[in-house]
């Protein structure tokens, strides 16, 4: 099942507009930066604009001779987290350990997801409450600084990481980013990626996502296209 949900793209490659076809590119680079692409939207069943977005960063960053991977959490079968002392001392599924290893071969980290009740999917929180646990993520002696994702800063195992948080919402970019204080990036930031050592964190929210006309979709195409050409 982890096969379905993890590809490798290999560079130079013109990436398939069809999310079935993508999953048929295997391969690796020789330079460029490595990225993984966390896909974070939880509807596996029919493309959206998440879905759409993620294609063109990845189209982007092929071009340019990146090497990319691209996960779904939504297409692996895993348990959420019941426990601290689970997160503390349990350990991941077999195919949350691969996730791991692909969390670091990577040097820059995509994540995309819609913003759902202000936050980002159940689906991709759960996934980041079981990989980022104490001895990945963070420093073990970090847990006893807190429940999950909560590690002490100066702690964090994935230094020397750069990442990308991209939101789409149906409210106007700039009130969820200052009216709204963009809440779910900022999670990412300080709670998430933070305190595992990722840095520099940047973010873009794509704002009037329930209601853009094909040109519109398109120019948002082709800035993270440019976003993926740059690793950036």
């Amino acid at each position: 099942m982890y096969q379905a949900a993890l590809i490798s793209v290999k560079p130079p490659f013109a990436l398939s507009l069809t999310l079935d076809d993508m999953f048929l590119k295997k391969g690796s680079a020789m330079g460029g930066t490595q990225i993984l692409i966390v896909q974070g939207h939880p509807d596996v069943r029919r493309q959206h604009l998440c879905h759409a977005l993620g294609r063109a960063y990845a189209e982007g960053a092929a071009a340019a001779g990146h090497s990319i991977e691209i996960l779904e959490p939504a297409r692996l079968a895993f348990p959420l987290l019941g426990s601290v002392d689970e997160w503390r001392h349990g350990s991941p599924p077999p195919q949350l350990v691969e996730a791991q290893e692909a969390i670091r071969r990577a040097r820059h980290l995509v994540f995309l997801y819609p913003l759902w009740l202000s936050d980002m999917p159940a689906v991709l929180k759960g996934f980041l409450e079981q990989v980022a646990r104490p001895g990945f993520g963070v420093a073990a002696h970090a847990a006893d600084a807190g429940g999950p994702l909560q590690g002490a800063r100066g702690c964090g195992l994935l230094a020397g990481r750069s990442a990308r948080v991209i939101v789409s919402t149906a409210l106007p970019a700039p009130v969820y980013r200052w009216l709204y204080g963009a809440h779910s990036v900022k999670l990412m930031r300080r709670n998430i990626l933070g305190p595992a050592g990722i840095a520099p964190m940047r973010s873009t929210i794509v704002g009037g996502a329930g209601a853009m006309d094909e040109v519109q979709v398109e120019r948002w195409r082709a800035r993270l296209r440019r976003l993926g050409a740059q690793a950036g």
